[in-house]
């Protein structure tokens, strides 16, 4: 684990708002110079701690409409078979988020599709016939109320 003095916590606070803000606005909002604040980014980077920059685009926008949770209970738990099953949510595009999970399924998926006949086809063409799949379970999103937030980077 990074050690983190307030200062960093600070600085990870106003990435996960804009990750792109520039070592003088950084600065700016932490009281440093933007060489300072430059290196904490850089050594918070280096270290693991930030994995890596992304934009949050609209699904919508892009005309995937159904948003889905999908459980998948294994047929099998040998490692070969969850290896097997992760290549083929590696190779789906819609499929976005894997976990694991305890509990009755093995794995939960975010998905996104375009229609309701794409998570269909999904579902019945893709993950039930796979040898590894015993079980699958969909939740569909009605409305996405709260939208993935930050980190919480203090500790209390």
């Amino acid at each position: 684990m990074t050690h983190l003095d307030r200062t960093d916590r600070k600085l990870l606070k106003a990435l996960q708002q804009n990750a792109q803000l520039t070592a003088q606005e950084l600065g700016d909002l932490l009281n440093l110079s933007a060489s300072q604040a430059g290196r904490r980014r850089l050594r918070l980077e280096q270290s693991g701690l930030i994995e890596r920059y992304a934009a949050r685009i609209d699904p919508a926008q892009l005309g995937l409409s159904v948003q889905s949770f999908v459980q998948v209970q294994m047929a099998s738990q040998s490692p070969e078979a969850a290896q097997a099953f992760l290549s083929l949510t590696e190779r789906r595009d819609e499929i976005t988020s894997v976990w694991t999970l305890t509990g009755d399924a093995d794995y939960l998926m975010r998905v996104y599709c375009h229609d309701l006949a794409s998570l269909n086809r999904l579902i019945h063409e893709i993950l039930l016939p796979h040898a590894s799949v015993a079980r699958v379970q969909s939740q569909i999103v009605l409305d996405h109320v709260k939208k993935d937030t930050p980190l919480p980077t203090d500790h209390s």
